[in-house]
């Protein structure tokens, strides 16, 4: 643990270093953005000073790196100067929300159709889920995000179609802004972690364990979750971590289509208007999810099975 603790904070400094360079080669100007056609020369030369954009970019580096070790993220260079630790914490909540709910609807839809598809192979049933898998993996988000927002919000009128309402708001007001985009990013999720769970299950159901437990006159359903689907999970955990990891740093166009103002909006405006400090800490804090869903995944596996010890 302690080992994979320190890798992660390495890899995490590594992220840091390379997202301050690589947003620096990004076409455009930030000062121009900002200034427009309004500014002159010398506003122009008085931005670039207070800012620190003069100075060259190893003391720039530093300066932020130093910053980033105590906390401190910087200010947006682009609008009200607003820090962007707080621009991250107004978005996270929303886009935490979002991903949560959508991995709860994958969840709800992935694990009874990967058992059902994987203890009735070449059924209709089976037929019925590697269907919906096809459709879910093929069906942009984007696209499906619309037509919840035609058929529900438009016509129906049963959902709001745009905007997010924090929990202090209510639990109703919450959720009801969040079950639309949470099924339309949720569902191509489900359909990836279903043919995950059917796959793994065929295999281990065909394992001699299970022969034996059948033999002793076990149900088939203390057979299925007690036996084969924790030692089914293994390959299906790997993928989960990575799907959670995905469903907080994917939501871009899905927050774009119903005007959520999350993470990934937010890291889409900060590149469109060269904010710096903005796009670093959005990508340093989408990585940090990456690197602890690894990391917990690493850890659920000797829970998972006893029988895994790492060296």
């Amino acid at each position: 643990m302690l080992r994979r603790l320190v890798g992660a904070v390495l890899v995490m400094l590594a992220v840091s270093t390379l997202v301050f360079f690589m947003i620096r080669l990004v076409p455009g100007d930030p000062i121009a953005v900002m200034l427009a056609d309004a500014g002159s020369e010398e506003a122009r030369e008085a931005m670039i000073r207070r800012l620190g954009l003069d100075q060259p970019l190893i003391v720039q580096f530093g300066k932020w790196f130093w910053g980033m070790l105590h906390g401190d993220l910087g200010a947006s260079i682009y609008g009200s100067n607003q820090p962007v630790s707080a621009i991250l914490m107004e978005a996270l909540p929303r886009t935490m929300s979002l991903a949560f709910l959508s991995f709860v609807i994958a969840m709800i839809i992935a694990v009874p159709a990967g058992i059902i598809s994987a203890t009735r192979k070449n059924t209709g049933a089976d037929t019925a889920v590697s269907l919906f898998a096809f459709l879910g993996l093929s069906m942009p988000d984007f696209w499906l995000a619309i037509m919840l927002i035609i058929i529900f919000a438009a016509n129906l009128q049963w959902l709001p179609a745009i905007g997010y309402e924090p929990l202090s708001a209510g639990f109703w007001p919450w959720l009801s802004h969040l079950i639309l985009p949470s099924i339309a990013i949720g569902t191509g999720f489900s359909a990836i972690i279903a043919r995950m769970i059917r796959s793994s299950m065929l295999e281990v159901l065909q394992a001699d364990y299970m022969r034996t437990a059948a033999s002793k006159g076990l149900t088939q359903r203390v057979m299925l979750l007690r036996h084969a689907l924790p030692n089914a999970l293994i390959p299906v955990v790997t993928v989960i971590g990575i799907a959670f990891a995905l469903l907080i740093s994917g939501a871009v166009v899905v927050e774009n289509v119903f005007a959520i103002k999350g993470l990934g909006r937010v890291l889409i405006q900060g590149i469109q208007n060269r904010d710096y400090p903005v796009v670093q800490g959005a990508v340093l804090l989408v990585s940090a999810f990456f690197v602890l869903s690894n990391l917990a995944v690493d850890l659920l596996y000797a829970v998972i099975d006893p029988r895994i010890r790492y060296s």
